[in-house]
């Protein structure tokens, strides 16, 4: 694979990020790119390891990893493409936005640095739209059943094209105005801009697929419906209930959760409409960020380039070491402290605090009154716990809040009640191995069965899915 020696003759080569005076200014993607050289050379660094941790237990599709790095370095983009779209079917979002699991289980990272999978992954898909290797390709025959996936975000989006790669008719419906989920409203532009997302739309378009949007499943069109239209459906909602804090001052104005906060700002550099009395503005306010995963640092970013007179970000976890602790070994995830390119645009964070409430005036949040806190264990053995830490209270004062604490559900009741779907002990929408949910010939993908998780992974699970989908409608034939 690569060059035999490559490890050893190239360091590791990040791309870099556009300068910080100019990024803030836009919202545009603040990533840059590598050079075909040094492309070549990052190819080169992938070695003929016996055992590639990073398609077993690194990458969630499998992504046959070696091989597409190998033809990278000979220069057979085509090749090379061919190999990574047959088992990724969207590797411009994945190379993008997926954390690498596979470069933290590549095995040249026991004793260097791993090989910038993400970035040759990247390259493969661009070098592919801009080189003509990717066109459109309808299935040459399409099987009689129709197949209705609810919910376009990564994993509608993977059952989509699976299922429609394979011969059976599909349409997607989607509430919103625009298809993509997560990837069109939850995504900031400065990570991925949107022309992406809608230029593999507008592929899957030209390869068959339908998509109906501004239609609410369980209101404008029902069950029944679907089920007299439609062979098989499944459910690709997400996971969309925003886990929320329970503190004194908790309706005061001035606290809004993420994704409400994200999706304006998307829509609004999409040119769609954002009513003025329901407007999130970050200009000229003194920010506070709860939550400290990535959907924070998006938050964080996008605030300063609303012109935010100041960001806190709050996390109540302990800060990470910024080496790999010796209980978190290679090849499972680093847990270490990060930095996005968000945190260096210019924001303070604070790790193992705690929210007691929330301080308003004239009805609209002010300060926040904080602790710190300190995690142990109830019992030997035990789940860790935060425990709040006596005389460490403090204030810090605010325009805005953004709770960014993550999702604790589907939090579409209205559709899964109307469906009488089942669900299993975390709230989630329960399925069987075989990704069916509990009505015959309902489906289920992505994070409404399996909660938040990475986009790659809703991939993986709408790949799943659609395979399950296409068995199923087989044997009823």
């Amino acid at each position: 694979m690569g060059k035999a020696t490559g490890f050893l003759e190239y360091a590791r080569k990040e791309p870099g990020y556009r300068p910080e005076d100019e990024r803030r200014n836009d919202y545009k993607e603040v990533e840059c790119r590598l050079e075909e050289n040094d492309l070549y050379q990052q190819a080169a660094r992938c070695m003929d390891c016996g055992i590639p941790f990073c398609l077993g237990s690194g990458c969630p599709v499998s992504n046959v990893i070696p091989e597409f790095n190998d033809m990278a370095y000979k220069g057979r983009w085509q090749d090379a493409l061919d190999i990574l779209l047959s088992t990724d079917n969207f590797p411009e979002f994945t190379g993008r936005l997926c954390p690498a699991p596979c470069e933290a289980a590549c095995v040249a990272g026991i004793n260097t640095e791993p090989v910038t999978i993400r970035q040759i992954e990247l390259s493969i898909i661009e070098k592919g739209f801009k080189d003509g290797l990717i066109c459109p390709r309808p299935p040459v025959h399409y099987f009689n059943e129709r197949v209705a996936v609810i919910g376009s975000g990564p994993a509608g989006l993977a059952v989509a094209d699976t299922l429609n790669r394979a011969g059976y008719h599909i349409t997607v419906f989607e509430e919103a105005e625009k298809p993509g989920g997560l990837l069109q409203y939850g995504i900031p532009d400065f990570k991925m801009e949107k022309q992406i997302v809608m230029r593999r739309i507008d592929l899957m378009k030209a390869e068959g697929i339908v998509f109906e949007t501004g239609v609410r499943v369980g209101t404008d069109i029902s069950l029944r419906y679907l089920q007299q239209h439609f062979d098989a459906i499944c459910l690709a909602c997400g996971s969309r209930k925003p886990r929320d804090i329970d503190v004194p001052g908790r309706d005061l104005k001035g606290i809004y959760f993420a994704m409400d906060f994200l999706a304006q700002q998307n829509k609004r550099i999409s040119g769609e409409a954002v009513h003025s009395s329901e407007a999130i503005v970050a200009t000229d306010k003194n920010v506070v960020v709860i939550g400290g995963g990535d959907t924070g640092s998006d938050c964080i970013g996008t605030s300063l380039r609303q012109g935010a007179r100041s960001v806190m970000q709050l996390e109540i976890l302990p800060k990470p070491s910024e080496k790999r602790p010796v209980q978190n070994p290679w090849p499972t995830w680093p847990v270490i402290l990060r930095e996005s390119h968000a945190h260096k645009e210019g924001c303070e964070r604070r790790w193992a605090v705690t929210t007691k409430a929330f301080i308003g005036s004239k009805n609209a949040v002010k300060k926040l009154q904080c602790a710190e806190v300190e995690w142990r264990s109830k019992n030997p053995g035990g789940p860790m716990v935060p425990r709040e830490k006596p005389g460490t209270e403090f204030e810090l004062s605010t325009d805005l809040v953004i709770l960014a604490m993550g999702f604790t559900g589907p939090g579409n009741e209205e559709l899964i009640q109307n469906f009488g779907l089942e669900r299993d002990t975390r709230g989630n929408v329960k399925a069987d191995p075989r990704q069916m949910t509990s009505v015959e010939g309902i489906f289920t993908a992505g994070d409404m069965t399996t909660g938040q998780s990475l986009i790659v992974r809703a991939i993986a699970s709408g790949r799943k899915a659609a395979r399950a989908i296409a068995s199923y409608l087989s044997e009823k034939r």
